[in-house]
């Protein structure tokens, strides 16, 4: 059986080096011997309410209830356990397991393989651990490293994070880099440097420096990166903000998407408006309400807009559907054009097949293949192999090889056809349409 030394309660001992096990009772006080900075204790230290020792602390254990324990100097242990209670170490803590009820507070470096603290863990050095599991709040001055983080409350790391998981109740912020595989929190997030994630998984709200998430970036509310980024997957149910030179693949939002400068993207589909000043180039784009390019717009498929778009240069696509307007220099598709409402170009629109709306508007040149211009619209120069203009609608001149006008249409201008016109009553045309050997050539 190994001796036990005992320290009464309320009592002051000073003690150097205890071969077997050391019991304190409350209110105790303990000191090292002159000259040591440590106490040593081959076996367990076990305190009984509120313990002080004025020195650091070697020991196989240290096991405590009712009450809080402080080591004004380095504790160096296998295994804590204090129930009802907390941990002040003002020194380095090192240990296999740490376990405490209560708050637990290291004024330097912590190194521990498994840590579960119920109420707050406050490191104000460097931490290294394999499992931390807090149940309130999380507060970090140094770097971390670990496999994962579980905490209730709040998380706050002034460092860089390293890892695998961080999974959160509350809220994380990040002063430093943070290198994890996935980050789950229930509320925000806010990392003041550039990130390395698989996997983003927030109910609130993320703002982040850029950096790269491999895989998805999944958030409830709102996703900003105030740096450049690259990404996978943006699936974000209410507004999200990029920076300049973000590259990446899936955009889906529920609300609006803004990018402060250029966007390299698979797809992007928007419920409400997309915001992007610089160029954007991609796969396809589906907005439910306006859309607003700076400068370019490149898809190697489709755009489809529920309301407007607002193009400040070029825009090359395979296909435009367009519920309202289209302004841009210039359109070019490699299959259909459909607006239903204006299109403004000051250089022209061009593709195979070209479609505008009942009571639509085209102001600039239309060139295709075949164009259809529907009731009441209102278009200027038309350049086609075949040209349809249904009831009422106007246009100023036109260049195509097959012409067919429906009743109440008028051409204002000249009309210049290669094999066929074809029209109804009273149409009106102000010049006489000729049939020419060649059409002169189209602006495009």
């Amino acid at each position: 059986m190994r001796k036990v030394v005992s320290v009464p309660r309320g009592s002051t001992a000073t003690l150097g080096f205890v071969d077997g096990d050391l019991h304190v009772g409350g209110d105790s006080t303990i000191k090292a011997e002159e000259r040591l900075q440590n106490i040593t204790v081959s076996g367990i230290v076990r305190c009984e309410g509120e313990c002080f020792f004025n020195c650091g602390l070697i020991a196989e254990s240290l096991d405590g209830h009712d009450g809080d324990i402080t080591v004004e100097g380095d504790l160096s242990v296998n295994k804590v356990k204090i129930r009802e209670g907390g941990l002040h170490v003002i020194g380095n803590l090192s240990a296999k397991t740490l376990d405490v009820d209560r708050k637990v507070a290291v004024e330097k470096n912590l190194n521990v393989e498994r840590v579960r603290v119920g109420g707050s863990l406050e490191v104000r050095g460097d931490t290294k651990a394999l499992d931390i599991e807090v149940g309130g709040s999380y507060k970090a001055s140094g770097n971390v490293e670990m496999e994962t983080i579980n905490v209730g409350g709040a998380v706050d790391i002034e460092g860089v994070v390293k890892g695998l998981r961080i999974e959160v109740g509350g809220s994380f912020r990040g002063g430093g880099l943070v290198e994890v595989k996935k980050i789950t929190v229930g509320s925000t997030v806010r990392v003041e440097a550039e990130v390395k994630i698989e996997d983003i998984d927030v109910g609130g709200t993320v703002v982040i420096k850029g950096g790269e998430v491999k895989d998805r970036i999944n958030v409830g509310g709102t996703f900003e990166s105030t740096g450049p980024l690259k990404f996978n997957k943006i699936d974000v149910g209410g507004a999200v903000k990029l920076s300049n030179r973000c590259e990446g693949g899936k955009i889906n939002v529920g609300g609006s998407l803004k990018v402060d400068g250029d966007l390299v993207f698979t797809s992007i589909d928007v419920g409400g408006s997309v915001e992007i000043t610089g160029d954007a180039r991609g796969e396809n784009v589906d907005v439910g309400g306006r859309l607003s390019v700076g400068r370019s717009l490149s898809l190697s498929g489709r755009l489809d807009v529920g309301g407007s778009a607002e193009i400040g240069d070029y825009v090359k696509v395979k296909s435009i559907d367009i519920g309202g307007s289209l302004r841009a220099s210039t359109v070019e598709a490699l299959d259909a054009v459909k607006v239903g409402g204006l299109i403004e170009t000051s250089k022209g629109v061009k593709a195979n097949y070209i479609e505008i709306g009942r009571r639509g508007e085209v102001r600039g040149p239309l060139i295709g293949v075949s164009v259809l211009i529907r009731e009441r619209a209102r278009v200027e120069d038309v350049y086609a192999d075949t040209l349809t203009l249904e009831e009422n609608s106007r246009a100023r001149n036109i260049y195509a090889r097959r012409i067919y006008v429906e009743s109440g249409c008028r051409i204002l201008g000249e009309v210049q056809y290669t094999e066929l016109l074809e029209r109804e009553e009273e149409v009106l045309f102000a010049q006489t349409p000729v049939k020419v050997e060649k059409l002169p050539p189209p602006p495009l």
